[in-house]
C-alpha cells in the first residue's frame, strides 16, 4: 500500500474517533454545568466545568487567544462550528471526509456515502440551529455518526491493509482520549478534599464513566460505589472495557505485528513494551506511583508511538 493512502486512512479513522470524543466530553459537560454547587471550603475552588473539555483536549490556551471569558456558548462554538480550529468537530468530519474522498478506492462506497452525508449535514447546522435541536440531541447524533461508520467500516470492507490502518488510528486517538479524560478528573475536577467519596465525587466519577460509555459496565463488574481506584482498575487495565487503555493497547500491538515487516522491529517491540506494561500491571502499583504519573508516561509513549507508526509507515522514505 502506498504510504499516502496509509496516511489518508489513519488520519480519516482518527479524526472520526476524535469527533465522537470531542461530542462525549462536551455531553457530559453540558450535563454537569446543569448540576448546582457551590463552594464552601476558604481556599479551594471547583474547576468551572466549560474549562474541562478545553482543558483535556489541550485547547485551552487556543481558546483563550480568541475568548477573553469562560462561558457555555463559546466553547461551543469553538470545539463544534469553528472552522478555524482543527479539533473542533466541524473540522474534523471535514479532514475526515476530505481524507477518505482522496482514497475511495480503498474504503467501500458505503463508507463514503455514510461520511459524506454526515458532513454535508454538518455543514446545515449553525449555534440557533444546535440550540434549537437541543445541544445533547445534537451531540448524540455525532457520536451516532461515529458508530455507524464505525458498523459500516466493520461490516463492509475487505480485512486487508487499509482496514488494519483505519483500526490503528481509531484505537491510537481513543487511547489517548481516555487517558487524558482520567487525568484531568484526577486533577481538575474534585471541588474540595472534603467531597471525597461524597456525592458531588460520585457524580464527577460517574461522568468520567459516562464519557467512556462505561457506567453500565462499571455496575455490571463491581456492582459498588464508585470509587477512584475501581474507575482506575476499569479504564486502564481491563482489557474486556472497549475503550480502557489495556484493549485499545491489544488492538494496536496486535495491528502493528500483523503490518509489520523486517523494518519495523523496533516499533513492534515499543507497542510490545507498552503492551506488556498494561497486561502485567496492577493497580496497586499504579496507585502508588501515582495516577497522575503513570498516565503522564503512558500519553508521552502513546504519543512517541504514534511518531514511530507515522515514520515507519505513513511517511515515504527518500
Amino acid at each position: 500500500m502506498l504510504c499516502r493512502v496509509a496516511n489518508e486512512l489513519f488520519w480519516m479513522a482518527r479524526h472520526i474517533e476524535r469527533t465522537e470524543n470531542i461530542a462525549r466530553m462536551l455531553d457530559v459537560t453540558y450535563r454537569t454545568s446543569l448540576m448546582p454547587y457551590q463552594v464552601t471550603e476558604p481556599g479551594l475552588a471547583w474547576a468551572e466545568p466549560w474549562s474541562v473539555p478545553l482543558i483535556t483536549a489541550g485547547l485551552a490556551t487556543e481558546y483563550y487567544q480568541r475568548n477573553a471569558v469562560l462561558s457555555a456558548e463559546a466553547v461551543l462554538k469553538f470545539l463544534i462550528l469553528d472552522s478555524s480550529n482543527p479539533s473542533s468537530v466541524y473540522c474534523c468530519l471535514r479532514a475526515a471526509r476530505e481524507s477518505a474522498r482522496s482514497v475511495r478506492g480503498a474504503i467501500t462506497s458505503e463508507m463514503y456515502e455514510d461520511l459524506n452525508a454526515a458532513w454535508l449535514e454538518m455543514r446545515n447546522y449553525d449555534y440557533d440551529s444546535i440550540q434549537q435541536m437541543g445541544v445533547s440531541n445534537f451531540l448524540e447524533w455525532v457520536k451516532m455518526r461515529s458508530h455507524l461508520f464505525r458498523g459500516v467500516t466493520f461490516g463492509t470492507m475487505l480485512r486487508d491493509e487499509a482496514y488494519h490502518f483505519i483500526r490503528l488510528g481509531t484505537h491510537l486517538e481513543r487511547a489517548d482520549n481516555t487517558a487524558r479524560i482520567l487525568d484531568v478528573k484526577y486533577h481538575l475536577l474534585l471541588p474540595s478534599s472534603a467531597d471525597v467519596g461524597g456525592a458531588v465525587d460520585y457524580y464527577q466519577w460517574a461522568a468520567v464513566l459516562q464519557s467512556v460509555s462505561g457506567f453500565e459496565s462499571y455496575r455490571k463488574i463491581y456492582s459498588d460505589v464508585i470509587t477512584p481506584r475501581r474507575v482506575a482498575e476499569l479504564l486502564i487495565l481491563r482489557d474486556d472495557m472497549p475503550r480502557s487503555l489495556h484493549c485499545c493497547i491489544n488492538f494496536i500491538h496486535e495491528t502493528i505485528e500483523h503490518l509489520g515487516d523486517g523494518r519495523t522491529r523496533e516499533l513492534e517491540r515499543n507497542s510490545g513494551q507498552l503492551h506488556a506494561q498494561l497486561h502485567y500491571g496492577r493497580t496497586d502499583d499504579i496507585i502508588d506511583l501515582g495516577l497522575h504519573q503513570y498516565l503522564m508516561d503512558f500519553l508521552q509513549r502513546i504519543s512517541v508511538l504514534g511518531d514511530e507508526i507515522s515514520r515507519v509507515f505513513l511517511v515515504p522514505s527518500v
